[in-house]
């Protein structure tokens, strides 16, 4: 019974001092990081719906402005305005790219991000579009040409502006031995609502409209982070997303809405920085 207890004794001693002698885990420190940036993007072709059943008096025809019709396959480009940065007061005025976010762990590959893309969207003048509806109560079914001197100009160039939240996962491919460089892969999955400020000429009479909330746009991220002294970045990055503008506005808050669905490819170049806490 002694030597019995006298083992017993030996074995607890030693694993009492192996428990001692592990250090304790990490604890786990949030990065914060904050960028800015600009794009460049492409849109797809879209059908927009055209609707004003209160028929408001136009103030320069003097007759309401009822209408109903819809245009088919209209193309639409971007409006980058890159020469603007030259000058620091209007670097809002291109299509720019601001992001928040923050990764979860020390690895810095799992994180939440807050986005809001500023793209510009700008239907093409005298296209030759199906339109389909009624104006001022007359049915049209035609092939049209869309002047915007007498007809109609269409556009969100105060921004079609994509605020999103975005789930991150990023995949580290290179580091050198002093953390002074790191290559990551980071692919982003995301989802929120478009805020345009839509300009508007409709038969004579143009409005640009106020910022609104106007619909819904989900996207995917992809893209290369190069790091640099744990503290900046540069990202490139290509990002796609598909919009549905359910109530943009035509004429005013009560005058006239446009819907329409659109998808959207952005090349993205943005640089930040980045804080461990």
């Amino acid at each position: 019974m002694k030597y019995i207890s006298l083992v017993l004794l030996f074995i607890y001693s030693s694993t009492h001092a192996q428990s001692t002698n592990v250090e304790k885990p990490k604890r786990n420190k949030y990065t914060y990081y904050l960028s800015w940036g600009y794009n460049k993007c492409w849109h797809t072709r879209s059908n927009i719906h055209f609707q004003n059943l209160n028929g408001s008096v136009n103030p320069k025809t003097g007759r309401p402005d009822y209408y109903n019709f819809t245009v088919y396959k209209a193309t639409a480009h971007d409006r980058p305005n890159f020469e603007a940065i030259k000058d620091i007061k209007n670097l809002t005025i291109p299509q720019y790219n601001i992001r928040f976010g923050i990764y979860f762990n020390n690895k810095m590959n799992t994180g939440i991000e807050i986005s809001f893309d500023h793209t510009k969207y700008v239907m093409g003048d005298y296209q030759t579009l199906r339109l389909v509806g009624h104006i001022y109560g007359v049915p049209i079914n035609k092939d049209t040409l869309i002047d915007p001197n007498y007809f109609l100009h269409f556009e969100h160039t105060d921004g079609a502006n994509f605020l999103m939240v975005n789930f991150i996962k990023k995949f580290e491919l290179f580091k050198t031995k002093r953390d002074r460089f790191h290559l990551s892969l980071v692919s982003k999955y995301g989802t929120g609502i478009v805020v345009p400020r839509t300009d508007v000429r409709l038969f004579g009479n143009r409005i640009n409209n106020k910022f609104h909330i106007a619909g819904v746009i989900v996207g995917v991220e992809l893209g290369l982070r190069a790091s640099f002294f744990k503290y900046v970045f540069v990202d490139i990055a290509g990002r796609g997303t598909y919009a549905y503008y359910i109530n943009s506005l035509v004429q005013g808050k009560k005058n006239g809405s446009a819907d329409h669905r659109f998808a959207t490819l952005q090349m993205i170049l943005t640089a930040g920085i980045q804080v461990k806490i």
